[in-house]
């Protein structure tokens, strides 16, 4: 795993626990256009999944694929994975625009379904899902790894649970990356199809502020994009911020970018800043900077004192074995349906409100 290449970025458990047997929970990929689908399947089959099936239309993809998955086979077509009733979960990291269309087809099919994010980018595709879970009762679950999948965040949300900080009352996130726009395809410069900043990226962010928030709904206040690097892409976006409120009073800040410069060690310095009644958070997720190369950095200021801890092996990744156990039992013990939908949904409305700030680089007039 390159650490500075941060759509290939993915994670590997050092606390395993496995919540099922062998064999008694089949999953196949079908689409390889993102790199998080290597996480995803990470997790998955360190819960205990096994990972059947392959197929992408693009066969190096799937050749990259097995050799990182050995035995893996790769179907001859997407419709070979579908009718295999052994199957219960479909994991899709297709172009972002696609995933749904993906996820429509598994839960036809009765398969479960786990998106990456942004596993929407337009509102209309997120009323189809709601619809269609609604019809067959099975789970579409969305990979918001930058909390799902770092233990400093999973850390965090323990303690705010256990009541560590009180009320939170305010979230900061930042979401840093470096694009390495030599290595992107196509699509990922065209917000048609990988839904906008905001969308993207700021998916993570909005998920995390309702978790750590403890909330269910939130409102978009203000939110707005820029590009400020990349004039041979003028509808690209390399900047986004936005303002919530939550229906809780909660209230969160984010900025997300692709500007993260290549002196970083890592693919990007996210970090998230949680403001409680009786304390507060900070986490570096992914670098230290100039201090430690690792990851899962948490800082903690309360009323007892003042405590690093560097989470790394402390907490593991609880939520693909308590997705799995979701799948299998009705139960909603990961993530909410009803969570992973309305994050979405505020990301595709953070994105649509957003106001376009005119730069030096900017080739249309979008601004609002």
């Amino acid at each position: 795993m390159d650490k500075k290449d941060g759509m290939n970025y993915a994670p590997r458990g050092t606390k395993i626990q496995r919540v099922v047997s062998e064999g008694s929970f089949l999953i196949a990929a079908i689409g390889l256009d993102h790199g998080h689908i290597y996480g995803m399947c990470n997790g998955l089959m360190e819960a205990g999944a096994n990972l059947v099936y392959v197929y992408d239309s693009d066969p190096e993809k799937m050749e990259r694929f097995c050799e990182t998955y050995p035995g893996v086979k790769q179907a001859a077509s997407e419709e070979e994975i579908l009718q295999d009733p052994e199957i219960k979960l479909i994991a899709s990291a297709s172009i972002p625009s696609d995933r749904y269309k993906v996820g429509l087809r598994a839960l036809d099919h009765g398969k479960h379904y786990f998106a990456d994010k942004p596993a929407f980018t337009e509102q209309e595709q997120v009323e189809l899902a709601r619809k269609k879970v609604s019809e067959t009762g099975l789970k579409w679950g969305i990979y918001y790894g930058e909390r799902l999948h770092n233990e400093g965040s999973v850390y965090a949300g323990n303690l705010i649970n256990e009541g560590a900080i009180g009320r939170v009352v305010q979230v900061i996130g930042t979401g840093p990356h470096r694009a390495n726009p030599t290595s992107r395809p196509d699509w990922f410069f065209d917000p048609d199809q990988f839904g906008g900043i905001l969308c993207d990226i700021g998916s993570h962010q909005i998920e995390q502020f309702l978790s750590f928030a403890g909330a269910q709904d939130a409102q978009v206040l203000h939110s707005k994009v820029a590009n400020y690097s990349f004039k041979e892409y003028p509808r690209f976006q390399d900047f986004g911020d936005a303002t919530l409120v939550a229906d809780n009073g909660a209230t969160f800040y984010f900025r997300v970018d692709w500007l993260t410069p290549d002196g970083l060690g890592t693919w990007g310095d996210g970090r998230v800043f949680i403001m409680g009644t009786e304390g507060y958070i900070e986490v570096r997720k992914y670098i230290d900077i100039a201090r430690e190369l690792t990851t899962d950095h948490l800082y903690l200021v309360n009323q007892e004192g003042e405590y690093h801890i560097n989470c790394a092996g402390k907490v593991g990744f609880p939520f693909f074995g308590e997705f799995i156990l979701d799948c299998l039992n009705g139960t909603e013990n990961a993530m909410t349906q009803e969570h992973a939908f309305r994050a979405a949904e505020l990301c595709i409305e953070a994105q649509k409100k957003a106001s376009w700030i005119e730069t030096a680089n900017s080739a249309l007039n979008l601004q609002k």
